[in-house]
């Protein structure tokens, strides 16, 4: 299973912005776009500037951006888009859909983790069930209607335990129990809470 191992925090700073893909260490001084910017990495960084980008340089950096929110590297999300564009609906919406109902994200926006990579660790070694079934793939996709669950033992982890007692609240379209959450529906654009246009990402890829 192929996944990004580089310093997450080089992405962030390629993006110049945060995109909270560290968890805790996001929201400290600790941050490299506290402590330096948002200047971009390798040793020019300093020199390089972010000057006037083209129509396809923007639709790039959006689709770069998505890629790296959610974790997901080229071919996969490619993949997302083909199967997005041959679903009924708007396209945008559905690829929306695609990767928000991975069962990483899941876990994340059901408040089990605080950030994506957590939860895509939490998912591969085995520590989720879905719908009573243990499920180790991070790209699952989950469905409307089925239960989400940490068994006892996942759910007294350092990374999850504090979120769990917190209390932090679900999205919007997902409802949770304690250690146990429920997809209630698919989610809209807008309800996904961040600034991602997925209409460039559509017009790169139909270029």
């Amino acid at each position: 299973m192929a996944k990004y191992i580089d310093p997450k925090c080089r992405l962030c700073r390629r993006e110049g912005e945060k995109l909270y893909l560290k968890g805790a260490r996001c929201f400290s001084p600790k941050c490299p776009i506290e402590k330096k910017g948002a200047q971009m990495p390798g040793q020019h960084g300093k020199k390089r500037t972010r000057g006037r980008i083209s129509g396809y340089g923007i639709q790039l950096r959006e689709k770069q951006k998505a890629k790296r929110l959610y974790g997901v590297l080229e071919n996969q999300f490619h993949h997302y888009y083909e199967t997005a564009i041959k679903t009924r609906g708007n396209t945008a919406e559905v690829l929306v859909q695609f990767l928000e109902s991975r069962l990483d994200n899941i876990c994340y926006r059901l408040g089990f983790t605080i950030s994506r990579s957590l939860a895509r660790q939490l998912v591969t070694h085995g520590n989720i069930l879905v719908d009573g079934q243990k499920v180790d793939v991070p790209s699952f996709q989950t469905k409307p209607g089925m239960v989400v669950s940490l068994p006892d033992a996942a759910a007294k982890f350092d990374f999850v335990a504090p979120n769990l007692i917190e209390k932090n609240p679900p999205a919007k379209w997902l409802s949770r129990v304690g250690t146990q959450g429920k997809i209630d529906r698919l989610p809209t654009r807008e309800e996904i809470g961040s600034d991602m246009k997925t209409n460039l990402i559509i017009e790169f890829y139909s270029r």
